[in-house]
């Protein structure tokens, strides 16, 4: 009784706060709790962030023990905030590789990354025919599984739009948390099944991983040609067939022992040598074109030419063509380079710059302090969070979301919510980057502060509202299957998946590793994989599918939704 007692006076104190205090302390309980619950790692494996969920439900329980009431429609909105803030900042994040990532290598990644979502949605299904879980408990399961937070927002969000109580509503939760634990430790079981029976040697793996980097390349490769076609003997540059306009640029030129920036007009003879930057088979390409491979070394030192990495901020040059700027051969100064996102672009003539590409301009001191003033190079303005553009952003995403989309065979229409909705309009704006006085390019600091701010705030009041009910539902309910069944969902597709890729088409395992982790977005996966190596494998892998794999993840369940409950 005594317990009892001192409970139900903590609980009238707590009520006495008042409804916006009494939130508040509780949301920020629950991230403090959790935080330094998700730092406690066992083998280098943790909750992570997941712990401020599993705080929330220990928060939660003791509250409904001590007759504490929090205010619904404040939860709400507290949780749906922070979700839209964390899927627009993944959406900022991810937008400038997003459309990249489709392309080339990044094509047969993504398409193993989506068979893991797809078998994972089946198996998905399978699970609710099969044992006849709940729809609304099953979502929640799946997200869990795949320890995808978004996923379980846009769960929740769809339930609410379909007009569900907060019974139902509070069963995703109580799933997730349930298949969350094993989500974590299952993508480690997998690696580790996949490297022991396929006998994986690590670091022939890496090796081989370096080799096919060096001959495919992200970054644009180099070679200096000397000129051995007497057909160009006395002809300007720009009549050498696909020389600056099909990929292939001429950033420095070797004449009579004077090294120059060759342009478009500049005359080539016999024995000229020619510094050229693009891919590499173009590279090739153009060396049968011009001549002999050199070996003489075109260095700027000593010369009066000069190279740098400028970076485009200003808003002039944002959205023009290099041809436009004067940057393609025509000008003193010529761009040899551009760098996206991670990725070297060829320096084409109709290559639109976007605001952060990160420009190598060659050419004399003052060509290429005239071409900074151009560009911008403000590198502070990188480092700078645009808060009207986010504000912007945010409004355009649930004005997104709140649009209903009919597709036959539902009765009601599929809304991308808000989930959905500012996820893609944050991917479309973080890939353009800057409009009139919007900027969306964000520093990677202030986007991860942003970021685990708001799914702090969502998971905090997710486990708060759902702990009154967990451990009921574990010890007393269906709770230990519904954790053998979210075990089902994460190492089916994944073993499927991987066995496939490394036995089948034949996968890199170290690239592996990187989308078996980006498949089920999981930070933690991303370090056990990169513990196995130095090599970078794994985390080029997870950030080319990462982008499309969070997409399907928020969509899928509120797809689910729709199918199994409208």
């Amino acid at each position: 009784m005594g317990g009892q007692g001192a409970a139900a006076i903590m609980g009238a104190m707590l009520n006495g706060l008042g409804e916006v205090a009494l939130a508040a302390i509780a949301v920020s309980l629950a991230g403090t709790i959790g935080l330094l619950l998700g730092r406690v790692q066992i083998r280098g494996v943790g909750l992570g962030i997941g712990g401020v969920l599993f705080a929330g439900i220990a928060l939660g329980d003791l509250a409904a023990r001590a007759g504490v009431h929090f205010n619904a429609e404040m939860f709400d909105f507290l949780r749906e905030f922070g979700l839209i803030l964390f899927v627009f900042t993944i959406g900022v994040q991810v937008g400038p590789g997003f459309f990249g990532s489709l392309r080339k290598s990044g094509l047969q990644l993504n398409l193993a990354a989506l068979s893991v979502v797809v078998l994972g949605v089946l198996v998905t299904l399978a699970v609710h025919w099969i044992f006849d879980v709940p729809v609304p408990a099953l979502v929640g399961l799946m997200s869990g599984a795949v320890t995808n937070t978004p996923g379980l927002g846009a769960a929740t969000q769809a339930l609410a739009d379909l007009g569900a109580g907060p019974e139902v509503t509070a069963l995703p939760p109580l799933g997730y948390a349930m298949a969350y634990p094993f989500g974590i430790v299952g993508i480690l079981l997998a690696m580790l099944l996949i490297r022991f029976l396929t006998r994986v040697e690590i670091g022939a793996e890496a090796a081989a991983y370096d080799r096919q980097r060096r001959a495919g390349a992200g970054e644009l490769p180099s070679m200096n040609v000397t000129l051995r076609n007497a057909n160009l003997d006395g002809l300007p540059l720009a009549e050498v067939p696909r020389l600056w306009d099909a990929g292939v640029v001429a950033s420095r030129m070797m004449k009579e022992g004077a090294l120059l920036v060759p342009r478009r007009e500049t005359v080539a003879h016999l024995g000229d040598t020619l510094h050229l930057v693009g891919p590499s088979e173009k590279l090739h390409a153009m060396q049968l074109v011009l001549g002999v491979p050199s070996d003489t070394p075109l260095t700027t030192k000593g010369t009066d030419l000069t190279w740098t990495r400028l970076v485009v901020t200003d808003k002039h040059a944002t959205g023009h063509r290099l041809g436009a700027l004067g940057l393609d051969g025509t000008g003193i100064a010529t761009v040899s380079r551009v760098m996206r996102a991670g990725t070297e672009l060829p320096a084409q003539s109709d290559l639109v710059l976007e605001f952060g590409d990160i420009v190598t301009v060659v050419g004399p001191k003052t060509a290429v302090a005239d071409t900074r003033r151009v560009l911008g190079d403000e590198k502070r303005r990188l480092d700078l969070v645009d808060f009207p553009g986010v504000f912007l952003g945010i409004t355009l995403g649930i004005l997104l979301g709140s649009i209903p989309i009919a597709i036959p065979g539902l009765s009601a229409p599929l809304k991308l919510g808000l989930a959905g909705g500012p996820l893609v309009v944050a991917i479309l704006l973080g890939r353009k980057g800057s409009w009139g006085p919007f900027t969306w390019v964000m520093p990677p600091v202030a986007n991860h502060a942003l970021r685990e701010f708001g799914i702090i705030l969502f998971l905090g009041v997710v486990g708060l509202k759902a702990g009154g009910r967990f451990l009921d539902t574990l010890l007393q309910g269906d709770g230990l299957a519904w954790v053998a069944y979210g075990a089902l969902i994460t190492l089916i597709p994944l073993l499927i998946v991987g066995f496939l890729a490394r036995l089948v088409f034949g996968f890199n395992y170290l690239t592996l590793c990187g989308v078996l982790a980006g498949s089920m977005t999981d930070p933690p996966a991303l370090a056990f994989a990169n513990a196995q190596s130095e090599s970078s494998a794994a985390s080029v892998a997870y950030a080319s599918v990462y982008p499309l794999v969070m997409g399907l993840r928020i969509f899928a369940p509120q797809l689910l939704v729709l199918l199994l409950m409208s």
